[in-house]
């Protein structure tokens, strides 16, 4: 072979052995990524659901938390805060406790509620008889509060004071905040505007088809039908 063709031969020989850097890439990874690959959505890795209690070997007269069977409630538990028409908190903290036979209609409800597009926001639910007592000495007038030696049905488990609000959090107009005293607050009152009517209006009707009662002066309370039969009770949450 002449030196033209061992140059040649050499040169061809560098070439070949000169490092492709995307093989050292490739090397490094262990594998090449193709560009389908690369542009692919991440997979995210779902979330468990949460477990919540069922009702089983459960008497309808215990009480459950009420978060603890379900998350499709929303809550404003205002006794648990200063902003009340008492303007003190006499809740230690924001628990909703009722009787179980209480929870199973409110779920039930909730659930109808749902197919509209809203849901149950609590402002009170079971509330211990010796709470009633701290709210009678701050405001001792049974027209707003009742006597603590009689007890009221929300110190029986079987009330509970709600309003409406929309899936993503947003309350529907019923006309007037919780816990005004006046006769806008009123079932029998018509000269409101026609969605505050409507609202209160699927509010009642739900509840009242899945057991419960309304009072008249006050568009926010519903106690289930028979609870006035059950004991006054003073069961008392623990805060963590």
């Amino acid at each position: 072979m002449g030196k033209f063709g061992i140059a040649f031969t050499i040169a061809i020989l560098m070439v070949a052995c000169k490092e492709d850097p995307s093989a050292k890439e490739e090397s490094k990874q262990g594998f090449r990524m193709t560009d389908e690959e690369r542009n692919a959505t991440p997979q995210v890795q779902k979330q468990p659901e949460k477990n919540f209690r069922t009702f089983t070997n459960l008497a309808d007269t215990t009480f459950i938390r009420l978060a603890d069977f379900s998350d499709g409630f929303a809550y404003d538990l205002r006794y648990a805060t200063e902003n009340n028409f008492l303007k003190e908190k006499v809740y230690d903290c924001a628990e909703c406790y009722t009787r179980v036979k209480t929870a199973k209609a409110l779920l039930m409800a909730n659930k109808e509620f749902e197919k509209y597009g809203v849901r149950i926001k609590f402002f009170d639910c079971y509330r211990p008889n010796s709470v009633q007592y701290k709210m009678w000495a701050i405001v001792p007038n049974p027209q707003y509060v009742a006597n603590p030696k009689k007890g009221s049905i929300h110190n029986k488990g079987g009330a509970v004071d709600i309003t409406l609000e929309t899936l993503d959090g947003k309350e529907l107009d019923m006309g007037t905040d919780f816990d005004f005293f006046g006769k806008r607050a009123y079932h029998d009152m018509t000269e409101l505007p026609r969605k505050i009517l409507e609202n209160r209006k699927l509010l009642k009707e739900t509840m009242e088809k899945h057991g419960f009662w309304s009072t008249r002066t006050e568009w926010w309370h519903y106690n289930l039908s028979g609870a006035h039969k059950d004991k006054v009770a003073n069961f008392k949450w623990e805060c963590e």
